[in-house]
């Protein structure tokens, strides 16, 4: 078991949703020590509440004999003999470029804190990050990296974006640098126009042609450009998802941001024909970079392991399977472990989550508690389910939700605030803390019973690497 202190207490402020804020600046920002293990026999709680408590620090001792005051009791029994399943891989955000764009907007001081906060022991030790190839909703305008409107299978008019040479890879090269274990992925939202039968970055549109045709090995090479550049720019690529959301830009034919159809099928094929073969070639291989399928919703994940993994031709080339929570229900969670027993060798991540509030004027809900209970919940029931790592969305935003060019603002863990010169932790930055900062890469999941079973107490047990319990 671990030890932890706030050697930085928050300053707390409430904008009436549920809980509060904690208040970064100039002068004062709260931080954590870093862990340090417990003696033998010694159980820590580390608790974040609705009333404002951020990571407060009980220590129990087994064998006490201390009168609990509590109507009813619950009894968790870890045993490692009876079973283990997956390794973590991971916890971390997005440097998406509205994240690059708004962190860059306060004091040098402050850009530091919040890379800090986020990547350091002193704060919530993420070690994984997502990084769009090219832009998203989340950035300005839409643009890829090869915006030339016409066929250029060559890539002459390739270069990366000034989003990714004033953003994203200083901040990357930061965060590195506080933590030499960050681990980056990239996923593209669209490929350049050119190579699309709808001749646009938005409203979803295929490939042209046929996978093994002429335009889909251009996506694959324009993949391995992307990497190419990332690593020559100091920014090495952990791993690749093929695609973001590439069912839900099919099924709804006006998405209205960058986005790129597939087919499970689709998908398949153009692994096995173009992307798989040119990672190959290029040194970007299976035992070298990660490439992970679907990067869509969890209702649909066990459809595309189903036809990904079950063909060996395209299964050699793939590491794992990338999943997002915005239709995630109780009962499809079960799809999570049928992707696990299609292929145990491959491991499940989660890549993308925020609060989504589409469709209403406010966008932002400072201190909500109600967010907190969401990601919460959420994590440990994917980690139940056989999840090697969870991966928020936007690392920070404005107080507006954005900037966001198709106007799809979302709630974040920072928001910071540029007129007032400071920036706020919202409680699912402690959420994500709650495992991020615990469930180090390598910890396992081990076999627990917890009587009697009820729905509002959810637990899971990991060994970390070290030989603590979590």
């Amino acid at each position: 078991m671990y030890s932890i202190n706030s050697s930085q207490p928050c300053i707390q402020r409430d904008y009436g949703y549920g809980s509060t804020v904690c208040v970064c600046n100039v002068t004062h920002c709260d931080d954590l020590d870093p862990l340090v293990k417990t003696p033998k026999g010694v159980v820590t709680v580390f608790e974040t509440s609705k009333s404002g408590d951020r990571f407060v620090k009980t220590e129990l001792k087994f064998g006490d004999n201390s009168e609990f005051n509590a109507n009813k009791s619950q009894t968790i029994t870890v045993d490692k003999s009876k079973g283990v399943y997956q390794k973590i891989v991971g916890f971390g955000g997005a440097f998406t470029d509205a994240a690059g764009l708004n962190i860059k907007t306060l004091p040098e001081k402050l850009q530091n804190r919040i890379i800090s906060d986020y990547f350091s022991k002193s704060g919530i030790e993420y070690n994984l990050g997502r990084i769009p190839i090219g832009g998203s909703d989340f950035s300005t305008h839409a643009y890829s990296y090869d915006d030339n409107n016409k066929d250029d299978f060559d890539f002459k008019h390739f270069s990366l974006a000034k989003e990714d040479l004033d953003y994203k890879i200083p901040i990357i090269k930061t965060a590195k640098q506080i933590n030499s274990d960050l681990r980056v992925f990239g996923s593209p939202w669209s490929p350049p126009a050119w190579m699309k039968n709808n001749s646009e970055l938005n409203h979803g549109g295929y490939l042209i042609g046929e996978p093994g045709g002429k335009y889909y090995k251009a996506y694959a090479n324009y993949i391995v450009k992307f990497l190419d550049s990332y690593k020559a720019s100091g920014v090495p690529i952990w791993g690749i998802t093929i695609d973001n959301e590439p069912y839900a830009a099919l099924l709804t034919s006006k998405f209205p941001w960058n986005s790129l159809s597939f087919t499970p099928e689709f998908q398949r094929d153009f692994i096995k024909k173009d992307l798989g073969p040119t990672l190959e070639a290029a040194g970007y291989g299976v035992n070298t970079t990660q490439l992970m399928i679907c990067d869509d919703q969890r209702d649909w994940v066990h459809t595309w392991a189903n036809t990904i993994y079950t063909d060996k031709d395209a299964a050699k080339y793939v590491s794992g399977l990338a999943f997002h929570w915005y239709i995630n229900t109780d009962k499809n969670a079960l799809n999570l472990d049928f992707v696990h027993n299609t292929d145990p060798s491959k491991f499940i991540l989660a890549t993308e989550a925020c609060e989504d509030y589409t469709g209403k004027e406010q966008h932002v809900f400072l201190g909500s508690w109600q967010t907190f209970e969401r990601y919460a919940k959420d994590i440990i029931v994917d980690l139940k389910h056989w999840t090697s790592g969870w991966v928020d969305w936007n690392m920070a935003l404005d107080t507006e939700g954005g900037p966001n060019w198709a106007k799809n603002f979302v709630d974040a863990p920072v928001i910071v605030n540029a007129t007032s010169q400071e920036y706020y932790k919202n409680p699912i930055f402690y959420a994500m803390g709650h495992y991020s900062k615990f469930l180090t890469p390598g910890s396992q999941r081990v076999f627990q019973t917890q009587e009697p079973s009820v729905d509002t107490l959810l637990s899971t047990t990991f060994v970390r690497p070290d030989g603590g319990t979590v």
